[in-house]
């Protein structure tokens, strides 16, 4: 890896909390961020910072009864900025940051902790109508309109078979009012992809290793490509423009950081750049790049996807503990914000991204 020319991975603001964190989310349209985790005492903590003059300011704090596990500005226009998040107690609550502590939404989602979260729809935010989906330790995966209290589509495991912890969740191919899909990560390596306009599974395999997070790179395009991280160091990168009747969508494997990777978040700037997060308290920056032709015959006669590779710009070892969260910023292209379980926040700028 030639890192003369590459992007740098600067830290810009380093700041130690006094709780463990697993939530660090930018809010839309401003300097501020989210910050949401557990206390020692298992209370759910809830902080707002905004960036001043190199460092971060405490703006508002908020102590909720359970811990929060996840959450997200998907669902929320861009004038009400709400924040969705899903709980250990298995909640799923909207809150307005401006206002007051009491949700503006809330639901009994899961019969246990809500391990992931995703938003998306709205006039501002894309297509149809704004919805959350949630993914839960009981193994269901379940599509929640704000405006009513029962769930929209409810994906339970079947009767009869043990549940399978349901590890990360997420919304796309959400490029007109009537196409959405979601696809979930398992803990035994399933991942499923939903289509909810034809209210069937679409396609699902095995990665042998449990899932730890899955993200289109875009939510609101037809669907081109999948990130999914999994145990055992490695992720893989699936073509999602051509599927073979049997064999499915082609798919890129590699293998990082030594450690799992717990995440992989693309750049909105620009989505064949992102960024993985291990276990090692290290990232990597990647440029994914296509083939010269996505598409060829199957020797069953059927089209077949091609994958494409990566290419590693850079890398950086931060801490001794896992980075668990991460999030690019929506409005300055390179400003990123994570939290790893050494109880840090961080603020990193990327540079040279526009030269890719």
């Amino acid at each position: 890896m030639d890192t003369t020319d590459a992007p740098q991975i600067i830290e810009h603001i380093h700041k130690s909390l006094d709780y463990t964190t697993y939530v660090t989310r930018w809010v839309p349209c401003s300097a501020r961020l989210l910050v949401a985790g557990i206390s020692p005492k298992a209370k759910g903590v809830m902080q707002v910072y905004e960036m001043d003059r190199g460092a971060l300011k405490l703006v508002d704090e908020q102590q909720k009864s359970a811990g929060i596990k996840c959450s997200t500005f998907g669902a929320s226009s861009l004038e009400d900025r709400h924040v969705a998040c899903g709980d250990y107690e298995g909640k799923v609550s909207i809150y307005d940051l401006e206002r007051n502590d009491k949700p503006v939404f809330s639901v009994q989602a899961h019969s246990s902790l809500v391990n992931a979260i995703d938003g998306t729809g709205g006039p501002e935010l894309g297509y149809g109508a704004p919805e959350l989906v949630s993914a839960g330790r009981d193994g269901c995966v379940r599509v929640w309109d704000p405006r009513v209290q029962q769930p929209v589509l409810s994906l339970e495991p079947e009767e009869g078979t043990a549940a399978r912890d349901c590890w990360c969740v997420a919304f796309g191919n959400s490029y007109n009012d009537e196409e959405r899909m979601v696809c979930a990560g398992y803990d035994n390596g399933d991942v499923k992809m939903f289509d909810l306009r034809a209210n069937a599974v679409m396609w699902e395999t095995n990665v042998a290793n449990g899932v730890t997070s899955v993200e289109f790179d875009r939510r609101d395009i037809e669907m081109n490509k999948l990130a999914v991280t999994t145990l055992e160091s490695k992720f893989r990168i699936f073509d999602l423009r051509t599927q073979h009747p049997t064999d499915g969508f082609s798919c890129l494997t590699e293998r990082a950081h030594k450690s799992t990777i717990w995440l992989a978040k693309h750049l909105p700037q620009n989505r064949d750049l992102f960024m993985t997060a291990g276990g090692n308290g290290g990232f990597n920056l990647y440029k994914y790049r296509y083939p010269n032709n996505r598409v060829t015959q199957h020797k069953d006669g059927h089209p077949m996807g091609v994958a494409g590779s990566v290419e590693l710009l850079n890398s950086r070892v931060i801490s001794t503990q896992p980075i668990v969260s991460f999030d690019w910023s929506p409005d300055k292209a390179g400003l990123c914000c994570l939290a790893s379980l050494d109880q840090s926040l961080r603020i990193f700028i990327v540079t040279k991204l526009d030269k890719y």
